[in-house]
C-alpha cells in the first residue's frame, strides 16, 4: 500500500499547469519545425515562423503561449492499493486546489476563462476551477495524472456523429474538417474517439490527444492494425485538403491524428473529432508516494533558431487612417501595424449593440478606428499587457454589420476567418478585417507599448481596452472587396497539391 499525500497531489497539479502554459511538448515544437521547413506558401509559412518565435519566448519568458490558458482537463489513474491517509478533501478538491494556484500564480498569472451558470448569469469564478476529471481505478500504487488545458478555439470546433455501420469514418473526416474553419488554430493535431456511446467516444478524442506526436515513426515502421492505417490514411488526405496553418492554405494542416476506439453497439458508429490547437498544452506526472512529481523544462535548445523577415510587409500608422487609406489593401498582403486600437470581444460588442439601439451614446468614439478581438492575460513584473493574441472573428459576425454601419469603424482584427454575413457587411460598408496569428500570443503582446481601460471595466479580460502598437504583424483577411485569403487560399492550395502532386507528408 502507497500512501499519496493530498499536499503531493495539489503541487504536482499547480506544477504540472503553471508548466504548460509556457512550454509546448517537444515533440509538437520538432513537427511544427519539420512543417515549416516543408512550407511553401509564404502565408502560412510566415504563420508558422510566429507560431515557433512565439514558443521559445514563452519557453524562456515563463509566459502563457496563448492568452487563452483554457479548461483544464485531468485523466486520473488511481491504483486501487493507493491510500490517502492525510486526506481532508475530495480527490476532486485536491486537484480543483491545484488549478486554483496554479491559475493564480503570482509570476505568471494566468487568465480565468472558467464561467459558472453557463447558461444564465455565466460568472466567472476568477480562478479558473473547476477541473473537468476523468477518473479510473488501475491494479497497482501510484496515482497517474494526464493533464491539459484546452482553449475554446480549438475546444469550440469538436464534432460529433453517430454514423451507420455501413458509413465511411475518411468519408467523414473529410467532409467535416473543411466545416471546423481555422478557429482551432492549425497546424495542429485531431484526436479522433470511434465507438462505445456517444459520451464514451468524447472521451476517446479527447483522451487520445494526450499522447506524443508519432506519424512518422509510425511511417517508417508502418501500421500495425486497422487504426493505425487511419491514423496515416487521414494524415494524408487531410494535409491534400490545402487548409494549411491558420487556415490561410499551405502543406500542412495537421500535424498528427491520434485515434483510440472501443467496443460499440452492433447497430451504432459513433464518431467524435477534437481538434488540439497550434497552442497545444499537456503533461504526465505519476504520484508513488515520495513527494510531488515536478516537471522537468526541457532544454531551449530543442527550439529552432528561426528568423523572422518583415522586410516586404506594408507599415501602417492607425492614427491617420480613412477608407481611401485602406482601398488598395489586398486579402493575403501582411502588414505592421503602428498606432492606436480599441479592443472588444463578444460582451462588449453585446453591450455597444444594445447601446446603439437605445439610441444610447456610446462610451468610445469608434470613428475611422479598428477593434482588435481579443482578452489578454493580466500583465505581469514590467509587461504592459500579458499575452494578447486574437480570438476566433466568427463570435463577432452577427453584430459586424451594425458596428460597421452605425459606430464609423472601418475594420477589424481577430483570429481565422469570417462567415458569409461579416464579409457581406465588411464589404457593403468598404471595411477590412485583418487576421493576427493565433498561437503567437506573447509575440503579438510585445508589440503593445501601451495599455488602458477605456470602456466597461466590469468585463475584466473583455472590457475595451486602447492598445498603442508597434509593428503589430497582421494579415488582409478580407479585403473591401470581400475577397476572403480564408477562402481562396485553401482552393489555391488544394488545387496545387493535386495538379502540382507536392507531397504533404
Amino acid at each position: 500500500m502507497t500512501a499519496i499525500r493530498q499536499e503531493d497531489l495539489i503541487a504536482s497539479v499547480a506544477d504540472a499547469l503553471q508548466f504548460i502554459s509556457y512550454y509546448h511538448p517537444v515533440d509538437f515544437v520538432q513537427a511544427m519545425h519539420k512543417a515549416y521547413e516543408r512550407e511553401q506558401n509564404p502565408a502560412a509559412k510566415d504563420a508558422i515562423a510566429q507560431i515557433l518565435i512565439n514558443s521559445r519566448m514563452c519557453a524562456t519568458g515563463h509566459r502563457p503561449i496563448c492568452q487563452d490558458t483554457g479548461i483544464v482537463t485531468v485523466f486520473v489513474k488511481i491504483g486501487m492499493s493507493v491510500r490517502w491517509d492525510d486526506a481532508t478533501m475530495s480527490v476532486d478538491d485536491m486537484i480543483n486546489e491545484g488549478v486554483r494556484r496554479a491559475y493564480l500564480q503570482p509570476d505568471n498569472i494566468l487568465r480565468a476563462s472558467i464561467l459558472a451558470d453557463p447558461a444564465g448569469k455565466r460568472q466567472n469564478t476568477k480562478d479558473n476551477t473547476p477541473a473537468v476529471i476523468h477518473y479510473q481505478f488501475v491494479p497497482g500504487n501510484t496515482v497517474e495524472v494526464d493533464i491539459a488545458a484546452k482553449g475554446g478555439g480549438s475546444e469550440n470546433k469538436s464534432k460529433m456523429a453517430m454514423l451507420n455501420p455501413s458509413d465511411s469514418i475518411v468519408d467523414w473526416v473529410l467532409k467535416t474538417v473543411p466545416t471546423m474553419g481555422a478557429g482551432w488554430c492549425p497546424p495542429g493535431m485531431l484526436g479522433i474517439g470511434i465507438g462505445g456511446t456517444a459520451e464514451k467516444a468524447a472521451v476517446l478524442a479527447k483522451e487520445v490527444l494526450m499522447e506524443d506526436i508519432d506519424i512518422y515513426d509510425l511511417m517508417a515502421r508502418g501500421p500495425q492494425n486497422r487504426i493505425e492505417e487511419l491514423r496515416l490514411e487521414l494524415f494524408e488526405k487531410v494535409n491534400q485538403l490545402g487548409i494549411g496553418a491558420q487556415g490561410l492554405g499551405g502543406l500542412t494542416t495537421v500535424l498528427d491524428v491520434k485515434i483510440k476506439d472501443y467496443p460499440t453497439h452492433a447497430a451504432s458508429l459513433p464518431v467524435c473529432m477534437i481538434p488540439n490547437c497550434a497552442a497545444t498544452r499537456h503533461t504526465h506526472f505519476v504520484l508513488d508516494g515520495s513527494g510531488p512529481a515536478l516537471q522537468t523544462p526541457p532544454s531551449i535548445d530543442a527550439w529552432p533558431e528561426i528568423s523572422w523577415n518583415t522586410d516586404s510587409s506594408r507599415r501602417v500608422n492607425l492614427d491617420a487612417l480613412t477608407k481611401a487609406d485602406i482601398a488598395d489593401w489586398k486579402s493575403g498582403e501582411t502588414l505592421l501595424l503602428s498606432g492606436k486600437m480599441l479592443t472588444g470581444r463578444d460582451a462588449a460588442h453585446k453591450k455597444m449593440v444594445d447601446m446603439i439601439a437605445k439610441g444610447e451614446e456610446l462610451p468610445v468614439d469608434l470613428t475611422n478606428r479598428f477593434i482588435y478581438y481579443v482578452g489578454p492575460v493580466d500583465p505581469v513584473r514590467d509587461e504592459v499587457v500579458g499575452p494578447a493574441g486574437p480570438t476566433t472573428a466568427t463570435r463577432m459576425d452577427k453584430f459586424t454589420r451594425t458596428m460597421l454601419e452605425k459606430t464609423g469603424l472601418i475594420g477589424m482584427i481577430g483570429k481565422s476567418e469570417r462567415g458569409p454575413i461579416a464579409i457581406e457587411a465588411i464589404k457593403d460598408n468598404q471595411a477590412v478585417y485583418l487576421m493576427a496569428v493565433g498561437g503567437a500570443a506573447y509575440l503579438v503582446s510585445k508589440a503593445i507599448t501601451a495599455a488602458k481601460v477605456l470602456a466597461f471595466p466590469e468585463l475584466g479580460m473583455e472590457a475595451i481596452y486602447e492598445f498603442e502598437v508597434k509593428d503589430m504583424p497582421v494579415t488582409v483577411a478580407v479585403d473591401m472587396n470581400g475577397v476572403s485569403i480564408h477562402t481562396t487560399g485553401p482552393q489555391i492550395w488544394e488545387q496545387k497539391i493535386r495538379t502540382e502532386h507536392l507531397q504533404v507528408v
